[in-house]
């Protein structure tokens, strides 16, 4: 007998837990009469409390790994920003030709968080030295351009960097899920995010200084340094994946289940089989994102407009206020680095706001303080320059906004990322709207044993290739208005219209957040009538599998205990999302994917005409 506690006993109870909560294997545990196993004594406090201390450390060496993937890749993504007037002034390039190096940075986030939503489910293991390399290349490919002064290699390095990004930022989250799930996973969550908002803000700070003290080229060493160093993070996380998996008891992924159904297979064939059909059901289906209703096509609403006025603007800020204010390159790229700065101190509050306020609308209150936020330092730059005199305010309140929205969030990445990671509100915000059957599709890996887990990934993962279309898009009109204005007006600020484009879209974003907000209020609206028409329904048994109810109930979900169950204790069963919802699902789908393809044909084009 395997004694109680030890790394083969976590993966066979928690593979036994998963074949006792859903159909297939309650299917074969009723029918066996071979899985009678006698149990093990209880464990002793001063073992339990031991273990939980081991845990807790185990889990800790975790996050430090899964923190340190992205550092590269985030210092990499912002040394371009403070350095747009000595590259452009050194390559001869127009405001075009730069932000095509932006939107190269983006574009391939169009469509690689769902593969990397994919790549997830083969394991993290695998996924993550996958990104880490390819992002470890494109920044190679990116030194090399800058040392050759070639602009056409050094768009190919961001193109290549870009491939592994978002798939990075994806298995960085689902390994602090897989940890944290049950151990405060939105502090953690904030903490993971941190980790990359901080080598940026690092990054925005130091590129210009770095140029001055050590050469040109010295910024683009330090990034392609530190990915490598990820290389070898991750390639040390790998090899200690397993003993971390088992001494922290945290979640086995598809891959992990399937090794145990191969050991058990020499046992017991039936259960073996059983496990199986279980660890099938660990996989992603792309065709539930049109079932998700309409609160989360509202939500990609906002995560279009989030895309429009985030990532831009910590791309564009150090040349609009060289510009605007008559600054040096090196006074408007240290003050441009402060937009990055609120994320260091936000992050983590943001995340213990969440997991603090679980039954209140805390995510839709932060997103409107953000979005506030925002707003405010768009109005306070489209005002002339000789009535505002400095850029500080606007950069104090834009660094306050984004410091509580991405999360490259990609951003659960629980509620989503900055540019290229879900951000934290978007990240939190999914699992408070989306049906918890819909999770994994979403959001990624969330393994819940009664969940079906192929719907979050998906779901956070198309929504942030929704911000990434939007930041793409945007970019690069960007660049060509600036031309245009520079060129219809030689005298005049080639940034006014950007700045009021800025303004208008943050108009609009607010205004999703708000019909998120309205939405939700409604379907809530609805669940809690059927609660009270659910009087006469009883819990089922224990070890049953689980009802529709946990299947279509947010797993974040704001309601208040009272509302998921009936004055006898009863458990609701809450409505499924309707035929007409479905079908606008399809149309609503069908023009995400023409949006994206409309990023991809404007780079092109752009690129065929200005990178000749």
């Amino acid at each position: 007998m395997l004694r109680a506690g030890s790394p083969s006993d976590h993966r066979r109870s928690s593979c036994d837990e998963l074949l006792a909560v859903d159909v297939d294997g309650l299917r074969f545990l009723s029918n066996s009469v071979s899985d009678q196993r006698d149990p093990s004594p209880p464990p002793s406090r001063r073992h339990r409390t031991s273990a939980g201390h081991r845990a807790f450390l185990i889990r800790t060496i975790a996050l430090l790994c899964a923190c340190s993937f992205s550092v590269g890749g985030h210092y990499a993504s912002y040394i371009l920003g403070p350095l747009k007037s000595r590259i452009s002034r050194e390559l001869e390039m127009g405001n075009a030709e730069y932000s095509l190096l932006i939107s190269a940075l983006s574009l391939n986030s169009t469509w690689t968080p769902l593969v990397g939503g994919i790549l997830a489910t083969l394991g993290t293991t695998f996924t993550s030295v996958l990104a880490t390399g390819v992002v470890f290349l494109g920044t190679l490919f990116l030194l090399l351009g800058d040392i050759w002064s070639n602009v056409r290699l050094m768009a190919a390095g961001l193109f290549i960097f870009g491939l592994g990004v978002s798939p990075l930022a994806v298995v960085q989250e689902t390994i602090i899920v897989r940890f944290f799930k049950s151990h405060g996973l939105g502090v953690s969550m904030a903490f993971g995010l941190l980790a990359g908002k901080g080598a940026s803000f690092v990054s925005a700070r130091t590129s210009y200084p770095l140029t001055e003290q050590f050469g040109t080229r010295a910024p683009f060493y330090v990034a392609t340094l530190l990915a490598g160093i990820s290389v070898v993070i991750n390639l040390a996380y790998i090899a200690a994946s397993r003993w971390l998996v088992d001494g922290a008891g945290a979640q086995l992924e598809a891959v992990d289940i399937n090794e145990e159904a191969r050991r058990r297979l020499v046992i017991n064939v039936s259960e073996a089989q059983a496990l199986e059909k279980v660890a099938a059901k660990h996989t992603v289906h792309f065709k539930e994102i049109t079932k998700l209703g309409d609160v989360f096509w509202a939500y990609i609403a906002v995560n279009i407009f989030c895309g429009t006025i985030w990532a831009p603007m910590t791309h564009l800020a150090a040349g609009i206020i060289e510009v605007r204010y008559q600054m040096t390159e090196r006074d408007a790229a240290n003050m441009a680095s402060y937009v990055l700065v609120g994320s260091i101190f936000l992050y983590p509050m943001c995340g213990y706001l969440v997991d603090s306020f679980k039954h209140k609308p805390i995510v839709i209150i932060l997103l409107l303080l953000s979005s506030a936020c925002t707003l405010g330092a768009y109005s306070w730059l489209v005002l002339p320059p000789s009535w505002t005199q400095t850029a500080k305010p606007a950069i104090a309140a834009f660094g306050f906004g984004h410091g509580f929205s991405p999360c490259e969030l990609n951003g659960p990445r629980v509620e989503s990322r900055t540019h290229f990671l879900v951000p934290v509100l978007l990240v939190l915000l999914v699992p408070k709207i989306v049906p918890a059957k819909f999770i994994s599709t979403a959001l990624g890996a969330h393994k819940s044993v009664r969940v079906s887990p192929a719907s979050l990934l998906c779901q956070i993962s198309f929504s942030e290739q929704l911000e990434q279309t939007g930041s793409t898009i945007f970019q690069t009109l960007a660049g060509l208005a600036m031309d245009k204005a520079k060129r219809d007006h030689p005298e005049g600020s080639s940034t006014q219209e950007i700045i009021n484009a800025f303004l208008l879209l943050n108009v609009f974003q607010m205004l999703s957040i708000l019909g998120v907000a309205f939405l939700q209020h409604c379907r809530e609206v609805v669940w809690s009538r059927k609660a009270r028409r659910a009087s006469s329904v009883t819990f089922p048994r224990a070890g049953s599998p689980a009802d529709s109810s946990d299947a279509n109930r947010p797993l974040l979900e704001a309601s208040n205990p009272q509302q998921r169950y009936s004055s006898t204790g009863s458990r609701i069963h809450y409505p499924k999302i309707s035929k007409q919802e479905k079908r606008r699902g399809k149309v609503f789908a069908t023009v995400s994917a023409a949006l994206i393809l409309s990023a991809w044909l404007l780079f092109l084009g752009t690129a065929w005409f200005k990178l000749e």
